[in-house]
């Protein structure tokens, strides 16, 4: 029997091997941008918390200088692991695991309310115990990143909506579906749900990153311009309503409008701050020389961090600072833009947006441009389980640019 001749093409076909997918080297500028950050986030911390940890009060620290460095230190080589270990994976499982994501991060945010599970510090419940006191929050932020990004990846897969045109309803409900009404509602409900579970906590600052990370996401995703209009004026109503009609929340807005009416109580943090500010000029009185920090500014380990950088390095140490950042925030956001997939450029839209908002937030706060809101500083701040989260986000943004067509 004559053999049935295969052209080339044919055979090469028939071995050919599936497709793998690319896997390339992560972006460097924007990891070693990272652990620069992180380091000076170390060294600054150092400098800020050892007046406290040394004349804690409390005897948290036992006396020890280097008390929050030691910790942190720990805190910043587990995230550099994690940052490694996320930044080998490929992102694209987290597309079919970020409703699971979402639903274990509303459970973990009900639980503080849970006796002996939850935390309560300054009149509010949003820490964890276990394993280590953490504010399930940073992980909600984290699964509403991932959600808006898997369901707004599938946006054109999603078959409109269709009613009677015969009918007024009918009409009504086809308009609806022609402004985008309709494929706003699982969005919509899911940012209610959110917000409604940190209103019970309370935290008021949580609430409104993820008023900003789902603007951001959904506006990255194409969504039209009019719902953002609509939705910022019904958000600032609402927030003016909750202000007004919220004692403790009028009370900042009142600290923050004239801090010295309250100078030794609740408008001590900006006072200090900004004297600490001031007292650092153009070049600062020197890296370890701060005076506010010797328990004139509280809490100069966390969330005021930034006004001992001020007061130490100055100005200019300041500014480089925040121009560190600034390279950070951008380089992410061209790797959103070179991303191998759209799921991919949301995410990191996603967490870049809410990592340029917590750095600009707490700025502001430090120079008394916004009310007191307890957001941490990015990689600076007092905080094991937030610096490993933020390690983790930053190690998910590396492992989508190794599949950068660019790269």
């Amino acid at each position: 029997m004559a053999k049935t001749l295969q052209s080339p093409l044919k055979r090469k076909e028939r071995t050919a091997k599936p497709k793998t997918q690319i896997q390339g080297q992560v972006d460097m500028p924007f990891m070693l941008l990272t652990v620069l950050l992180v380091v000076i986030g170390l060294v600054m911390l150092l400098s800020a918390s050892y007046p406290t940890a040394i004349y804690d009060p409390q005897n948290r620290t036992g006396g020890d200088a280097f008390y929050y460095f030691k910790r942190q230190a720990v805190f910043a080589l587990l995230g550099f692991a994690v940052m490694y270990v996320v930044s080998k994976l490929n992102y694209r499982g987290l597309q079919g695991l970020a409703l699971t994501i979402l639903l274990i991060s509303f459970v973990a945010m009900l639980a503080v309310k849970i006796p002996g599970l939850g935390y309560t510090s300054g009149g509010a419940t949003r820490w964890l115990k276990y394993p280590i006191q953490w504010q399930p929050s940073e992980l909600g932020k984290f699964g509403l990143i991932l959600y808006f990004s898997s369901r707004l990846a599938k946006r054109d897969e999603r078959i409109p909506l269709s009613f009677n045109p015969r009918s007024t309803l009918g009409r009504f409900g086809n308009w609806l579906e022609r402004i985008g009404f309709f494929e706003l509602v699982p969005y919509g409900l899911v940012l209610v749900v959110m917000i409604g579970i940190l209103a019970i906590q309370p935290h008021m600052s949580a609430s409104i990153q993820m008023v900003v990370i789902a603007a951001a996401i959904l506006f990255a995703g194409g969504i039209a311009v009019g719902w953002f209009i609509a939705g910022g004026a019904a958000v600032g109503g609402a927030l003016t309503v909750i202000i007004l009609a919220t004692d403790y929340m009028t009370s900042r807005i009142t600290m923050w409008r004239d801090p010295w009416s309250d100078p030794l109580d609740k408008g001590l943090q900006a006072i200090q701050s900004m004297l600490a500010i001031g007292s650092g000029g153009l070049f600062g009185v020197g890296l370890g020389n701060s005076r506010q920090k010797f328990l004139y500014l509280p809490e100069p380990q966390n969330d005021f961090i930034f006004a001992i950088v001020c007061e130490e390095l100055g100005l200019v140490g300041a500014t480089l600072i925040l121009a560190l950042f600034a390279l950070l925030i951008v380089r992410g956001y061209w790797l959103a833009l070179h991303a191998r997939d759209k799921f991919g450029s949301l995410v990191i839209v996603g967490i870049m947006t809410l990592f340029a908002f917590q750095v600009f937030a707490n700025v502001a706060v430090v120079t008394n441009l916004f009310p007191v809101t307890g957001i941490s500083l990015p990689f600076f701040s007092a905080g094991g389980s937030a610096l490993i989260i933020q390690m983790a986000e930053m190690g998910l943004v590396l492992s989508i640019s190794r599949q950068n067509p660019v790269n």
